[in-house]
């Protein structure tokens, strides 16, 4: 028996079903990952946006093993200087207020929400606009907070507070509000929803109804922020501020950590007992994190990640006008999306087989999340792996049958 197949077995003895695995992964570097029977992948999915310096970046390994040796942890009863360095450092790259500290995205939206809901508590207002095909989260608020019945679906009575609007469609939104309205919460990017982007038009509509209504405006920036789109933030594309944000994947480069940074306007919401969270902000969480933005900011990959997600963009569209079966390109810099008139689930497989990892999202888009320091060689020879694997697609109706 392979080593991999042990691991699935073990797997599917002693842990919940939650994903549906396929390979065991045990090794990593860069761009790459080896599985436990050695063979070798180019990692075009990045732990769904978290490894955005590739994996073990050795200035973000170090730093883990400084700090592993000094403190772990100490609670936030007490001060450590790691988290107020990075909240520091997180509040001057977007909205100059404070941060609170969790342990995940769905942490950090669970924090934007009760936020919301505190800051308008006074007034009885507690109702959250979200977009239909939207992702937060998994925990009972995040889910109901998700425009997507497959996430809900056998877990009623969902969380009330939430309704929602078609994405991209202000006027929907609009329609939505009402006296209990609380803030309107949206991606810059859907992620899960597609790669589909917001339009510059509707961020603007949205903060301006905001402003009108006396409305907060919620970004979730789990997975299109860190670098991920071109910019630190996605909502930084359309030129408007949020009253607040998440953030999380790729701010701990694979150490779990989350953030909510606000606004001046938001900043003491939250008092003693109104909030917290026992692990968020640890001194070595934060230390990965701080090590994170050092290598974003010293090898430029903010601005790498909009130059290079235009050739990637360029190079996917050329897939498009060569093959039928694809149908378009969406996303923005290195968050990128390919479209298929069919599954994609099948092709995401073949593509793994070959040595690409990817992801399928939304039923029928291919999605592609590479390290922001990806090399043009490695880019090169993952076109490569996808042409050979569309040509095999449209060269014979089973090929994908046969990997799904």
């Amino acid at each position: 028996m392979k080593k991999s197949e042990e691991i699935a077995t073990r797997y599917g003895r002693f842990v919940m079903p939650t994903y549906a695995q396929h390979t065991a992964l045990v090794k990593g570097k860069g761009t790459r990952v080896w599985d436990a029977d050695g063979m070798v992948y180019l990692d075009f999915a990045s732990g769904i946006s978290v490894v955005n310096v590739g994996h073990c970046h050795p200035r973000v390994v170090e730093a883990i093993q400084r700090q592993a040796g000094e403190l772990m942890h100490s609670s936030n009863l007490f001060f450590n200087d790691n988290q107020a360095k990075l909240a520091e450092r997180l509040s001057r790259l977007a909205l100059e207020g404070k941060c609170f500290f969790g342990n995940s995205g769905a942490e950090a939206n669970e924090g934007l929400i009760k936020l919301a809901r505190l800051w308008g508590h006074e007034q009885g207002r507690y109702e959250i606009i979200t977009m239909t095909n939207s992702f937060h989260g998994r925990t009972l608020a995040t889910a109901a907070a998700t425009g997507q019945i497959k996430v809900q679906k056998g877990f009623d009575p969902m969380p009330e507070g939430f309704s929602f609007a078609e994405f991209n469609n202000l006027e929907s939104v609009a329609m939505q509000v009402g006296e209990r309205t609380v803030a309107i919460m949206l991606e810059a990017v859907q992620g899960e929803g597609g790669v589909v982007v917001a339009d510059e038009a509707f961020m603007k509509g949205i903060r301006a109804l905001c402003d009108e209504k006396g409305l907060l405006m919620l970004c979730d920036e789990v997975q299109c922020g860190m670098g991920r789109t071109g910019h630190w933030f996605g909502f930084e594309a359309s030129g408007v501020q949020p009253d607040a944000c998440s953030m999380a994947k790729g701010l701990g480069s694979g150490f779990p950590i989350g953030a909510v940074v606000s606004t001046p306007k938001l900043s003491d919401v939250f008092q003693p007992g109104t909030h917290a969270s026992t692990f968020g902000g640890s001194p070595l969480a934060c230390a990965a994190a701080l090590a994170t933005l050092d290598v974003i900011e010293e090898e430029d990959l903010v601005r790498r990640a909009g130059v290079v997600g235009k050739v990637l963009r360029a190079r996917l569209a050329e897939l498009v006008s060569k093959y039928e079966h694809v149908t378009a390109v969406r996303g923005a810099g290195m968050m990128l999306g390919l479209v298929l008139d069919q599954e994609s689930k099948p092709l995401t497989g073949l593509l793994a087989d070959k040595g690409l990892l990817t992801l399928a999202t939304a039923n029928n888009v291919v999605r592609l999340l590479p390290p922001l320091n990806v090399k043009d060689g490695e880019i090169d020879e993952a076109f490569d792996i996808l042409d050979e694997a569309l040509d095999e697609w449209h060269g014979g109706k089973d090929v994908l049958s046969a990997t799904a």
